[in-house]
């Protein structure tokens, strides 16, 4: 019994004294913090996605304190985070709101495939391994790399082998841009309408693309001539619409044969 109290007194006066210490070496070694980083590390959504740039939330709120950073570099916070670090550093922000788009309707009914793949299940190793899965050599290669990489749940993998966009959460972060090794994604302005080609293929053999992907771009370039607006260019074979002229008058959509174009607000009509 006398050993046990020995023991406990020994541990109280040690534990005491390492408090102590910590105590007073934290007084010492004190760093005060800047309070307009603290301000707009409070208007941070506080996902550490990592979109910005920097090593988190606290990362990007130092850059911005420190004027290394734009005020409305939070894609994941959005406009509202913008405008609220824009009054905290006495700056307007463009608080325009941006959501991801995918631009490839190649799914296990539509595109070929290059034969039965065996290697490590994602995207980034079966391009490298396969150049992809399927014959199409810019297609989706549907592993789910880019669902894996959003951290605000807004992408899903279907079972056609294709992501599916869920635009209630989609915050416009960019990290399945950055994760997607067919550069597939593109951020476009939420209000923003007027067509667009969901098909990424850059080649120009038609017989080919035809065989590979029943939804693939065939460059017969019909957009083109009948865009009354004079609105959609082929460039580097991918229609690509000037939103300056477009009309949403869905000539492009109609007249598409393999049904490429579709109109943005009918996308983002969830918004």
């Amino acid at each position: 019994m006398y050993t046990i109290l020995i023991t406990l007194l020994i541990s109280f006066v040690i534990a005491f004294i390492l408090g102590f210490l910590l105590g007073f070496f934290k007084k010492m070694f004190y760093v005060p913090s800047d309070p307009t980083q603290d301000k707009i590390r409070a208007a941070l959504p506080g996902a550490n996605c990592g979109a910005c740039g920097f090593p988190g939330c606290d990362g990007f709120a130092a850059a911005v304190a420190e004027g290394r950073a734009p005020v409305n570099g939070c894609a994941a916070g959005g406009s509202a985070a913008a405008k609220a670090i824009g009054d905290i550093m006495g700056v307007s922000a463009d608080t325009e709101a941006r959501v991801t788009l995918l631009a490839c309707q190649g799914s296990k009914d539509h595109a070929q495939f290059r034969g039965i793949y065996t290697g490590v299940k994602t995207c980034a190793a079966a391009k490298q391994a396969a150049n992809g899965t399927k014959l199409c050599m810019y297609g989706c290669i549907g592993y789910g790399d880019c669902a894996a990489a959003c951290r605000f749940d807004a992408l899903h993998l279907q079972e056609n082998g294709l992501p599916q966009i869920d635009y209630t959460k989609c915050t416009g972060c960019g990290a399945c841009m950055n994760v997607c090794p067919q550069r597939l994604y593109t951020l476009i302005p939420t209000n923003r309408k007027g067509a667009v080609a969901l098909c990424s293929n850059r080649s120009t053999n038609k017989p080919s693309i035809i065989k590979n992907c029943k939804t693939g771009c065939i460059k017969c370039g019909k957009c083109e001539k009948n865009c009354p607006e004079h609105a959609i260019i082929l460039t580097n074979g991918i229609p690509v619409v000037d939103y300056n002229k477009c009309t949403s008058c869905g000539v492009c959509v109609q007249g598409c044969p393999t049904h490429v174009f579709t109109l943005l607000q009918n996308i983002t009509k969830a918004l």
